[in-house]
């Protein structure tokens, strides 16, 4: 390492840390406010972002016009900065003992006895929607969550990080580290696999509609219930209020299989992101519109309305 990098990496430490003392000293709903004012500042000063959310909005066809195209932008920008406040301060009030108290479970029945059975594997997919770190607090609380994370590009914030976040039944692995290897294992040993499954995949994607528009979808998840016949469902997490979550998911996907693998995971990928557009569709504003979920598509400058834009030729380029 550089010595010009390690200084930058050292300043951008000692910004975290007097953020996170800050944050830890104020009353949550002025913590919360804060951050909402933050992410609509950088709605306004960071276009290129702005420029993405927008455009992925009206992608969709879920707004009826412009300004309504950049309140749902705007909103996701507030949405996503009270979402690292509530993350960083959801172990004051979520324990063992109280979460149920913030939490609204709306859980199918027979998904809830899976969570709830020893050393029984789940696949819980879900999407960068609503309070996905809270979410799989709250799972943990349940049974054993192993969750996928990209590491911080600056170790000592991500250390940081992981000593101030130490959770009992809840383990994040490097992404670089998740290989099906160490999924299967994890499943095996009667864990929940939860992943997030809604950014553009560089490798060993399929093109799946994603509203319309075909966008390069991560197979994994469907490779690995075709292998090991683990139940497979999705769900995710919406905040309601302050404090307060609903946690949602449905039954264990059911289908027919083919015979052919290809087709098996299409089909599987199908009904995951119809349940993920059904979902987005409810809570436009908690939905992290500002990642590329399609790459290199012609900007939709149309005003949005009730159709989708007509699907075009993906890349599958790494984002910026």
């Amino acid at each position: 390492m550089s010595i010009l990098l390690k200084t930058r990496f050292m300043l951008e430490y000692a910004v975290v840390r007097v953020l996170l003392f800050l944050v830890d000293i104020m009353p949550l709903r002025f913590a919360q406010g804060l951050a909402r004012s933050i992410g609509s500042l950088y709605f306004a000063a960071d276009a290129k972002r702005r420029g993405i959310a927008c455009d992925n909005v009206r992608r969709t066809g879920i707004a009826a016009d412009e300004a309504e195209v950049r309140r749902i932008a705007k909103k996701s920008f507030q949405h996503f900065a009270s979402l690292v406040v509530d993350s960083l301060k959801a172990d004051k009030y979520l324990t063992p003992e109280t979460w149920r108290d913030y939490s609204d479970m709306q859980v199918d029945p027979e998904t809830e006895s899976l969570i709830e059975k020893p050393g029984q594997g789940v696949i819980l997919v879900s999407a960068h929607l609503g309070s996905w770190e809270v979410a799989a607090q709250i799972i943990s609380y349940l049974k054993p969550v192993i969750g996928i994370a990209r590491k911080m590009n600056n170790p000592y914030v991500e250390r940081l990080i992981q000593k101030r976040k130490p959770r009992r039944q809840l383990k994040m692995t490097p992404k670089h580290d998740a290989d099906m290897v160490r999924m299967l294992t994890a499943l095996k040993e009667g864990n929940v696999l939860a992943l997030l499954v809604d950014q553009h995949a560089r490798e060993g994607a399929m093109m799946i509609d994603f509203f319309g528009t075909p966008a390069a979808t991560h197979t994994s998840h469907a490779m690995l219930h075709l292998i090991t016949k683990i139940p497979i469902c999705f769900g995710y997490c919406v905040k309601t209020g302050p404090k307060r979550y609903k946690f949602v998911a449905g039954p264990p996907l059911s289908f027919e299989r083919t015979g052919n693998r290809k087709q098996d995971v299409r089909n599987i990928l199908e009904q995951l992101t119809s349940e993920m557009e059904n979902a987005i569709r409810n809570y436009p504003e908690q939905y992290l519109w500002a990642h590329r979920r399609w790459r290199n598509l012609p900007d939709a400058k149309q005003p949005a309305g009730n159709q989708p834009v007509p699907p075009a030729a993906p890349s599958t380029s790494r984002t910026t």
